[in-house]
């Protein structure tokens, strides 16, 4: 008897070791697994497609480089390098210039009605991309364009005041669309700067500008850099403004090319690669430099353990002026394009404002919107594909930053550096990669929504490691080993521990990713398929079909949707003390 318990006891002890073992390293293998196909194939593939001709029912795939000799052997592949780096650092400093000056005086000096400003800040990143554009369009158009046609009726000329339709008119849409993040980094920057110096300077006699200019900008240099790097980075991976702005007046840069060279006939994969893996390496050097800066900015620092209130510099009567200048910058971003969306929702066919077009009014595009045959469809998809995508990536990331602040297996860094690996993609280019991925790995995912659940997956997982690092960080060590020396396995002190001291930045990643997830297009419009649209795949479809009024109307519907999503996310962040990971 004594025999059978002591073997009964062992083998409930193997048991029980075995259970800690396996499901411990069988979820870091899972996790480090998934990590790995979502951030490495994408890359690899996009290489190998660039050296090889397109696969053909009679021909098989050929090692060549002729793909890169046609892309760099023409004048054309120095055109879009040329227009790519003109218009990504055009928007990039635009938007900062923008974006930093209502920082400034959001931040530093006593201009009336900030607060509520700061508040309104959020609603320009509602608005999608595609929808921003369509929207400028309608207001600088050179021929139908309301701006135009209201200076030119005053004035009582036909002189085009202003050209969206230019690498001008590119920047200023684009930029006015980044200026909002600039707004926000600068605005984070300012606010935890000490203002000691700024304000001994002012003591010395030194005046607003000298002051701004002198201390406060070359002080937070670390964070203007990086600014501005982040805007370069995004805006030369756009690709609505080069697609809608500049593809009907022959202004192309990478992003619009690639999109050419695959919707062409015959398909140009290999000719897209080769142009993707040039705008990947762009891309690349932005964020190499990125992450230097953030590592090297400790000689910028002026916040200590003392604590301090910043002093206002008092504008006197300017102040008035300064809001004047929140008002019109709020104006240009999200009154006059969601009124110009609004105003065209309403009517039979796009005309512009006028007393005459008032007795056109009708809710006709509505109706067209809500009996779409493929809208229901497409929502649920968009949903779908934010919230499923926005799960998996905050689950696989919690146990990624587990690994990497929390262990010391070896080679964690690099696991650190492959999740943020696909931070360097562009939407256009890692949809390509994809698509070239499992065109050849037939697995029954192409042409299905699964291929954009890998997609979504891919692009976002930087993101959800960011929100779970800067949780992970604050989480003690003690608290996993008081648990494991109360008997409790890895899994359960993961589970009962860990993930709800995570839960803040679990929650704020997640709904960060739902709403950025919900508005994509770059991704998703190299990937879907009839049955597999979302929202924007078709608001895109609606601009390309002519049907301008029925996608005002869709536009408005979303932006709203957005809008309210927004303010949930707000209303369970502050119910649930999230703070944005920075």
């Amino acid at each position: 008897m004594s025999g059978l318990a002591e073997s009964a006891a062992g083998a409930a002890a193997r048991q029980s070791l075995w259970q800690r073992l396996d499901l411990k390293w069988a979820v870091i293998g899972v996790s480090v697994a998934i990590v790995a196909y979502f951030a490495l194939v994408p890359l690899v593939f996009l290489f190998w497609q660039s050296f090889f001709t397109p696969q053909t029912a009679t021909k098989a795939a050929e090692f060549t480089l002729d793909n890169y000799g046609k892309a760099y052997s023409s004048l054309e592949t120095a055109r879009l390098f040329i227009n790519s780096l003109q218009f990504a650092t055009g928007v990039a400093i635009f938007a900062f210039t923008v974006g930093t000056l209502l920082a400034w005086m959001n931040e530093r000096t006593n201009t009336p009605f900030k607060a509520l400003f700061f508040s309104l800040s959020i609603i320009p990143l509602v608005i999608p991309g595609i929808l921003f554009v369509v929207a400028w369009i309608f207001l600088g158009s050179p021929k139908i364009g309301i701006i135009n046609l209201v200076l030119q009726n005053w004035f009582g000329t036909k002189y085009v005041f202003v050209n969206v339709y230019s690498i001008w008119g590119m920047i200023w849409v684009e930029g006015l669309h980044y200026s909002p993040m600039a707004f926000l980094l600068m605005t984070a920057a300012f606010r935890s700067m000490d203002p000691a110096m700024e304000e001994s300077a002012m003591m010395s006699g030194a005046n607003i500008l000298q002051v701004a200019w002198r201390i406060t900008l070359k002080l937070s240099w670390p964070a203007i850099f990086a600014t501005i790097l982040i805007l370069f980075v995004r805006s030369i991976e756009s690709f609505e403004v080069p697609a809608l702005l500049g593809l009907p007046v022959g202004i192309e840069v990478f992003t619009s090319s690639i999109y050419r060279a695959i919707h062409q006939y015959p398909s140009q994969i290999g000719l897209a690669s080769s142009y993707a893996v040039t705008l990947l390496l762009i891309t690349s050097v932005g964020v190499y430099f990125q992450s230097r800066l953030s590592s090297q900015g400790n000689k910028y620092s002026t916040m200590t353990g003392k604590g301090f209130r910043p002093r206002t510099i008092d504008l006197g009567r300017w102040r008035y002026a300064a809001a004047a200048v929140f008002f019109g910058y709020f104006l240009l971003i999200v009154v006059l394009p969601f009124l110009v969306l609004l105003w065209s929702s309403f009517q039979g066919f796009y005309s512009v404002p006028s007393m005459a077009a008032l007795k056109n009014l009708t809710l006709d595009p509505y109706r067209f919107i809500f009996s779409y045959p493929t809208l229901a469809q497409s929502v649920w998809n968009s949903l779908i594909l934010a919230l499923g995508s926005a799960t998996v990536i905050m689950l696989v990331t919690s146990v990624i930053c587990w690994i990497v602040v929390k262990t010391k297996i070896p080679g964690r860094w690099l696991l650190d550096n492959l999740a943020s690996l696909p931070m360097v993609f562009p939407g256009l280019v890692l949809g390509l990669s994809i698509m070239i991925f499992y065109l050849y790995f037939d697995v029954g995912v192409y042409g299905t929504i699964w291929i954009m659940f890998a997609a979504y997956i891919t692009r976002f997982l930087p993101y959800g490691l960011r929100y779970n690092t800067t949780s992970m960080l604050q989480i003690h060590k003690e608290l996993e080993e008081s648990a494991q020396m109360s008997g409790a396995s890895w899994a359960t002190s993961f589970r009962r521990i860990i993930l709800p001291l995570l839960k803040p930045g679990l929650l704020a990643g997640w709904i960060y990713i739902v709403i950025v997830s919900i508005r994509e297009l770059a991704a998703s419009i190299l990937l879907y398929s009839p049955g597999t649209e979302v929202v924007s795949i078709v608001i895109w479809e609606l601009w390309e079909n002519g049907q301008y009024v029925e996608l005002s109307a869709l536009g408005v519907l979303f932006i709203i949707a957005l809008f309210i999503l927004v303010m949930l996310a707000q209303y369970v962040g502050k119910k649930f003390g999230i703070k944005e990971a920075r």
